[in-house]
């Protein structure tokens, strides 16, 4: 029998915010705002700011979830997974791989809340060195 996962939703790791001109977004983020820059993914643009990751997007190809997401990081993202889903929470997009960077693996998944606001789960699997 597998181990029992608890959730315990505590720190918000990312947080997503849907602009019309990403160009603008992205200069006005860095350059008038001071954040850091990370990098960009395509329709994706990223900053650090303080211990949350800010992601602006145009919103092509994502789900609607009324134009900001709230992404909760999590230690074990199949454990959490299988802990709401037994409490009948239903996912949008079940974990899944969302990028390979250069030290760790970032995979996702996404459920709706009751007043249907997407909401993610994110982890960051480091590799064992």
């Amino acid at each position: 029998m597998a181990a029992t996962t608890t959730v315990h939703l505590a720190e918000i790791g990312q947080i997503a915010l849907t602009v019309t001109n990403l160009d603008q977004a992205r200069t006005f983020y860095r350059d008038t705002l001071g954040m850091r820059f990370l990098f960009d993914a395509g329709t994706l643009t990223f900053f650090q700011c303080g211990a949350v990751r800010l992601m602006l997007t145009t919103g092509e190809g994502h789900a609607a979830g009324g134009g900001t997401l709230l992404y909760f990081r999590v230690q074990d993202l199949e454990g959490v997974h299988a802990a709401l889903s037994a409490q009948g929470v239903p996912f949008e997009e079940q974990p899944h791989l969302i990028a390979r960077m250069p030290d760790h693996e970032l995979w996702m998944a996404f459920l709706k809340d009751p007043s249907g606001n997407l909401l993610g789960l994110m982890e960051e699997k480091r590799s064992a060195a």
